[in-house]
């Protein structure tokens, strides 16, 4: 079974989560100028690299929020996090450490 640690939950079974898919993947600005082809091109076309990639993922069974993981699709390993209030962190907690300080600083400051 797969570890996948949630940015707000911590590491929990792979069965709490549902991934969304590819990340990053930007909707068309005017769609009714789209033809077919370029919308279903949207709607279903996506990469399936080997190795690095970046994926939606859903904690459908804990705390209910999106964030976006960067996993190897070789070996499953995930690389890092990122929530889409901040940007991709290490899964060491060096990084996320440095994140809540800056979260912090940040609070200290709007008051």
């Amino acid at each position: 079974m797969l570890l996948i640690e949630c940015p707000w939950c911590g590491p929990r079974a792979e069965t709490e989560f549902s991934c969304g898919g590819e990340a990053d993947i930007a909707r068309p600005l005017d769609t009714d100028t789209l033809t077919d082809k370029e919308w279903g091109d949207y709607l279903f076309m996506r990469k399936n690299p080997r190795g690095v990639h970046r994926e939606q993922w859903l904690h459908a069974q804990g705390c209910r929020r999106w964030f976006k993981a960067q996993r190897d699709t070789v070996s499953y390993a995930f690389q890092g996090y990122e929530t889409f209030e901040r940007p991709l962190l290490a899964l060491d907690g060096r990084d996320a450490q440095a994140g809540n300080a800056d979260v912090k600083a940040q609070e200290g400051n709007a008051s």
